[in-house]
């Protein structure tokens, strides 16, 4: 349940959560290891705006209950056959929320606590940042259901790994162990289970600590320059600065630089 624009929502297949800065999202249909109905994209988009509006949230955890993060769409929906209006619809709706957490001005982590499958493993990949437990798996798997890809696989892989590799994991569908994951640069981190609650504590409390409107401009800067050329991201970034240099923030960061000691950020 939150409270989205004046009006508390029920949610059935997610919970939203916010302490001390930090909105923890969690996908919970355990039952179906987190397979993506439409229900769940929906109610994840509203989290995320929610998150994205709320000036009590510095940054977002995006983690799955049970035993899996996501196993990606829900093949139970499909099973019965659909359209090809109704199929696009639904990787639509699935698409959203991928959009939402890839424009949101805060950072966010996702959680792999298991498995992280076809559009599930897509959902992690649009975090900022990944952390997942030891044993954890992660596959392309949508070949093996005589589908090609979604939820911006064909965009997120490419660019974490190469196009070499992107294309032998989304056209085998091999699955592979969080280990290997770290190895290809696809997560930052894998924690033994026992740890990861402390882990995660840890760096997202580093994060909402930290400057949230540099924090913002950063991760936008990132993104989009993964796709201008040197002179427009330069320019964005003369830009990004000079707001950035006119901040509570920055005044601050300076005099604990020259302080020596630590900085308190979100002052006002």
């Amino acid at each position: 349940m939150i409270n989205y624009g004046g009006k508390v929502m029920d949610f059935s297949d997610i919970i939203y959560d916010i302490k001390n800065g930090i909105a923890t999202i969690t996908l919970n249909r355990p039952e179906s290891l987190n397979a993506l109905s439409t229900t769940m994209a929906r109610e994840l988009a509203l989290a995320v705006e929610q998150a994205g509006k709320d000036s009590d949230c510095r940054t977002v955890v995006l983690t799955g209950a049970g035993r899996a993060f996501s196993v990606g769409g829900d093949i139970k929906y499909m099973q019965n056959g659909i359209s090809a209006v109704e199929g696009r619809n639904y990787v639509m709706e699935v698409g959203r929320p991928i959009m939402l957490i890839r424009k949101i001005e805060k950072p966010v982590i996702a959680v792999v606590n298991g498995y992280a499958m076809g559009a599930g493993f897509n959902l992690a990949l649009a975090a900022d940042l990944i952390i997942a437990v030891k044993g954890s798996k992660f596959g392309q798997v949508f070949t093996q259901v005589g589908l090609a890809v979604d939820a911006g696989g064909s965009y997120f892989l490419p660019r974490a790994v190469g196009l070499a590799r992107a294309k032998e994991l989304i056209f085998t569908g091999r699955t592979i162990d969080a280990e290997e994951a770290l190895q290809m640069g696809l997560i930052n981190k894998v924690v033994e289970k026992d740890k990861l609650d402390q882990e995660v504590s840890s760096l997202a409390g580093k994060l909402s600590r930290g400057p949230a409107l540099a924090l913002g401009f950063a991760k936008m800067l990132i993104n989009a320059g993964m796709n201008e050329n040197l002179e427009t991201v330069m320019s964005s970034e003369a830009f990004a600065q000079s707001v950035c240099m006119q901040t509570g923030d920055h005044k601050e960061g300076l005099a604990a630089f020259f302080e020596k000691r630590e900085p308190v950020f979100g002052k006002r």
